[in-house]
């Protein structure tokens, strides 16, 4: 259902930092030593025989999160002569005890021992972001200061596996495909974060490191368009801090360290997104804030109707952090609880919300052709980034890219459903409108609908080989159709926008299995099994794979992630 604003102004109910935190349902942290490290990297390097690798070849840990049940998750980029070679990775799962429990990965080592390649770059890493630079718009401000990593680059082709060979293409299943190595070259990976005329020109570039040549560049403008205020979302509590006789939007109850010592709520005032500092932590000398209305541009921030954005900002922020923390046990972004901020009123009437890498945070805008950006589902979809770019960091284009965007759909549609149903608990109940940007709309259509994504005109609702040359957002509807099946089932009336021509095996409507165990089956997909490489195809295998372990072999579950999937171009179905 939708909650909708009651009052005007007056009875925002808040919660002071002196009250509890939220419970969690995860096991004490796992500590990552020294000595544990060393000893995981020693029986990953013992173990590179049955790869048929050499002692070139190596491990390098990128990352590494609390799981579930004391479970510890290390994620591990694979080296050649010390080089990580791009979007080659492994990720172990770990217990209380180091033993692993499990193990995926992307390989994409194949061929590099036997043609001894040369680590050895003609160009430096300055000349490198030069080359990268003359790709971009000109006149562009940077942000931060552009970088550049030597990696090996794997140059990738796709093949027809056996049996697909003469298939016309339009028949052609995601699993007749895969993505084989063609060519491995030496290469800079230049990250340029710049603005021009207040929009983001966030792009990552690959370099040729021997003659300089540009070989693939994307966009990492990781955003979506959206909205909410309290005028949406009625009076709703949010968690400050009293220093003196002064309120703070800091929550101290959630996160820890970051740059404000907690989560928080900031007003960047302007700020040009050519330079989106985040200003400083909202403050009043009452806990009461915001007067539900949308924000007039031009007026003040720090009046009532200035505050609005950012009671709706910390509602959000609260409600996605306890939405991972109760449900799932997962605390913050990266899983070990480092807190985060949102800063709102960014540049002037800015029409985009967005994560942003360097600074693992958020930044809202007020809006010109939408109202306010600072919705339910847009705070949890810019959040879910922060998860992806802290775990399986799934690269920003392609078919990788597309499951990056829907990773980010289900996480605020996961929020929305959490909140709506008040913010407690350890289950997530149905209460979300399975669209994107609704609020936000002033004509009520929405910017992107689940359960059919060609509403929009521009998404796909099904997986074909052209999926990899679309813009993300547009690339991730098939995997979005995946989850609302997973969730709630599908219809067998061609007519509706819940059928699927896929489905053929009995019943042809695949019964659905509820959102919590389809986003804690998702969730645990993207946190353990996939990588930045992956595709459609492996993140089926990831799906039924974290069924399979949440719920058995064989189970309902597992079945329904079959046959979700099947719904989508991805795999056969299978009867239930």
């Amino acid at each position: 259902m939708m909650i909708r604003k009651t009052l005007i102004a007056a009875a925002i109910t808040l919660v002071v930092a002196q009250a509890g935190a939220a419970p969690s349902t995860m096991a004490s942290p796992v500590a990552f030593s020294a000595q544990e490290n060393a000893r995981l990297l020693s029986t990953m390097n013992g173990d590179r025989g049955k790869f048929g690798l050499d002692t070139d070849h190596g491990y390098a840990i990128s990352s590494q999160h609390p799981g579930a049940h004391g479970h510890a998750i290390s994620r591990m980029h694979h080296t050649y002569k010390g080089v990580r070679i791009f979007e080659s990775e492994t990720v172990i799962v770990s217990d209380q005890g180091g033993n692993i429990v499990s193990e995926a990965a992307t390989d994409r080592r194949s061929g590099l021992s036997a043609k001894r390649f040369n680590v050895k770059p003609s160009l430096s890493g300055s000349e490198a972001i030069a080359r990268a630079m003359k790709n971009l718009p000109a006149a562009a401000s940077h942000i931060d200061p552009p970088s550049a990593e030597l990696i090996i680059f794997p140059v990738m082709k796709t093949v027809r596996v056996a049996g697909a060979e003469n298939k016309a293409e339009a028949d052609l299943n995601a699993l007749d495909v895969k993505e084989v190595v063609d060519s491995h070259q030496l290469a800079y990976l230049v990250k340029t974060r710049m603005t021009k005329g207040g929009e983001a020109v966030f792009h990552n570039t690959i370099v040729n490191a021997r003659n300089g040549s540009v070989m693939d560049q994307w966009s990492m403008v990781q955003s979506v368009v959206g909205t909410g205020h309290s005028q949406y979302n009625g009076d709703v509590p949010i968690q400050t801090t009293l220093n003196g006789t002064t309120y703070q939007m800091l929550d101290s109850t959630r996160g820890v360290g970051g740059q404000f010592g907690g989560m928080a709520i900031t007003n960047a005032n302007h700020a040009s997104t050519s330079n989106p500092t985040p200003g400083v932590i909202y403050t009043n000398s009452t806990n009461v804030w915001g007067d539900g209305q949308n924000y007039i541009n031009g007026g003040s921030t720090t009046n009532a109707n200035g505050q609005t954005a950012a009671v709706n900002a910390l509602w959000g922020l609260q409600n996605t952090y306890d939405t991972m923390n109760n449900v799932l046990g997962w605390k913050s972004l990266d899983g070990n609880n480092t807190a985060t901020y949102i800063a709102v009123h960014v540049g002037t009437a800015y029409d985009n919300a967005f994560y942003t890498d360097t600074c693992k945070c958020m930044y809202i805008g007020d809006g010109s052709s939408f109202t306010s950006l600072g919705s339910i589902d847009v705070i949890g979809h810019e959040m879910g980034h922060g998860v992806t770019a802290a775990t399986s960091n799934l690269t920003y284009k392609g078919e990788s890219g597309g499951l990056n965007e829907s990773s980010s759909d289900i996480n605020g549609e996961s929020v929305e459903a959490y909140a709506r149903n008040g913010g407690t608990g350890t289950v997530i109940n149905p209460g979300n409108d399975w669209v994107m940007g609704k609020e936000i709309s002033k004509t009520g259509t929405p910017l992107r609908w689940l359960y059919k994504p060609s509403k929009d005109g521009k998404s796909p609702d099904a997986w074909s080989t052209s999926l990899k040359r679309l813009d993300p957002h547009y690339s991730s509807g098939p995997n979005n159709r995946m989850f609302y099946f997973l969730a709630m089932g599908s219809s067998a009336t061609t007519t509706s926008d819940y059928y699927s021509k896929y489905l053929v095996q009995a019943p042809k409507n695949m019964t659905g299995i509820g959102i919590d165990k389809a986003y804690r089956i998702w969730f645990k997909a993207n946190t353990t099994k996939l990588t930045a490489g992956s595709t459609y195809a492996d993140a089926r295998a990831a799906v039924i794979a974290a069924a399979q372990e949440l719920y058995g072999v064989g189970s309902k579950e597992a079945k329904a992630a079959t046959r979700a999937y099947a719904a989508i171009n991805v795999g056969a179905d299978v009867a239930e």
